[in-house]
């Protein structure tokens, strides 16, 4: 593939533009192809490309696809097709695929929004707060390990010489990989996302890259948007980026934690009050919107980490850098990164997320626990200002904080007892979900893992 530069904001789309204008606009920019894009149920994009002069089909009926054939949509093969009809304002270049951009939408079922699409869904949820005149603005901070694959088929880091015990924020991290951060920068800015800034984390080859916050849809849309440039920069360099959680058992994990608050139409901060009695400058809204996040933090869980091997990364204890970072304590703090919420400057920083979240779904969960923190105007608790790394167990529980569930089965039972979620995003896709995830551990708990056989091969 051959590299261009562009400046920022360059392939941004004009807004108010009609299909023929849209037609007119990608062909002035070299532009074969509009991928019509959903993700599934696992936030995992699909696609269809389309020559870009049938965009007005897209917009219109949509485009189809088998249903069946995509995890967690809720369909069989003998129904109707899923069909993705194309919303304008989502059409984005795609600066790392030259000829190609992407176009994202609703996703009906016989004309009818299908209530197994995670857009949908969210979107459902930000319909609920606009009622109120609300609007959830979130930052996500996605986290993820640069890789490259040894002769010997290892993963070792992408830069051999990115080897230090403790190499968060190192110079040299960030020098050595500027090949592809600064590819992945270019990309997301000439698309008007506004990246500002790039950090080395805790682990060998990994990274995390901030861009400026944005409602809970554009957010959900800009973070499918940086998996997919991260990833396929990332091969084009014989690299392999990724998001899993855990993916290596003495390193640090990945989180993507989500930064929140809520806005009036003017964009006035609403979770920010300089008042505060308890010096943490949130209004009594923010306190209830974290009572429901707190109430709900078992079941949510499962929802922002979804996976088995997120539940490597949400552990107790410590590792060589000298802490695991892991979120797992219930509780809440002013710029407490020990616990489950951080409060930095008037929002709230959910620290529990991974990069396996499906960012749709995860968004609409934190509307529903929040909202039914506002309606029943639940308590938080009391903030806690300490180091819980350091606590014993006994003080913790002495406290009355708990941890979150410690594997992906806790998790789901947790989610299948809570019975929030199924009312505020539909029962069936909420079964869909559990049934899933329920086989997802199933498959695990099977599995004979080469830690087993190492230990037991000749052990009696």
């Amino acid at each position: 593939m051959t590299w261009t530069s562009h400046t920022e904001n360059e392939l941004t789309v004009p807004p108010g533009l009609d299909a023929a204008g849209a037609v007119e606009f990608l062909r002035s920019k070299g532009i074969a192809f509009v991928l019509a894009q959903f993700v599934d149920i696992h936030g995992v994009p699909k696609a269809k490309a389309v020559p870009v002069g049938h965009l007005p089909d897209v917009l219109g009926d949509g485009a189809g696809f088998a249903g069946a054939g995509v995890w967690g949509l809720g369909m069989k093969p003998h129904e109707a097709e899923y069909m993705m009809v194309g919303d304008l304002s989502t059409l984005t270049l795609l600066p790392w695929l030259p000829g190609f951009a992407r176009v994202m939408g609703t996703g009906t079922v016989k004309g009818a929004p299908s209530a197994f699409d995670t857009r949908n869904i969210l979107a459902a949820q930000v319909a609920r707060l606009a009622e109120r005149g609300w609007v959830l603005n979130t930052g996500l901070e996605p986290e993820f390990i640069l890789y490259r694959q040894a002769a010997d088929g290892s993963l070792v880091p992408f830069d051999a010489t990115d080897a230090l015990a403790k190499p968060a924020y190192d110079y040299k991290g960030i020098a050595r990989g500027r090949a592809f951060l600064e590819r992945l920068v270019n990309s997301l800015q000439a698309v008007g996302i506004d990246v500002y800034q790039i950090d080395h984390e805790d682990a060998n080859g990994q990274y995390e890259v901030n861009f400026h916050y944005a409602d809970a849809m554009t957010t959900a849309d800009q973070i499918t948007l940086f998996k997919m440039a991260a990833t396929e920069i990332a091969h084009d360099l014989d690299a392999i980026c990724t998001f899993m959680p855990k993916p290596k058992s003495e390193t640090t994990g990945s989180g993507m934690h989500v930064h929140c608050s809520l806005a009036d139409p003017s964009g006035r901060n609403l979770f920010h009050d300089k008042a505060d009695p308890n010096g943490l400058e949130l209004s009594d809204l923010a306190y209830r919107f974290l009572g429901g996040i707190m109430k709900h933090a078992p079941a949510l869980t499962a929802l922002l980490a979804p996976t088995v091997n997120s539940y490597k990364r949400l552990v107790v204890g410590h590792n060589l850098s000298g802490t695991t970072w892991a979120p797992v304590f219930m509780a809440y703090g002013d710029n407490n990164r020990t616990a489950m919420v951080r409060v930095p400057y008037g929002r709230l920083e959910i620290r529990t997320g991974d990069g396996a979240m499906n960012p749709y779904l995860a968004s609409a969960a934190i509307i529903a626990a929040g909202l039914d923190g506002i309606d029943h105007r639940i308590d938080p608790g009391t903030a806690q200002n300490c180091n819980f790394y350091e606590l014993p167990p006994a003080e913790i529980a002495a406290r009355g904080i708990s941890i979150l569930p410690q594997s992906l089965k806790e998790a789901i039972d947790a989610l299948e007892a809570d019975p929030l979620f199924a009312d505020a995003l539909g029962a069936d896709f909420m079964a869909e979900f559990i049934a899933l995830k329920r086989m997802e551990w199933l498959e695990y708990h099977r599995h004979v893992s080469a830690w087993e056989t190492s230990r037991y091969l000749s052990f009696y």
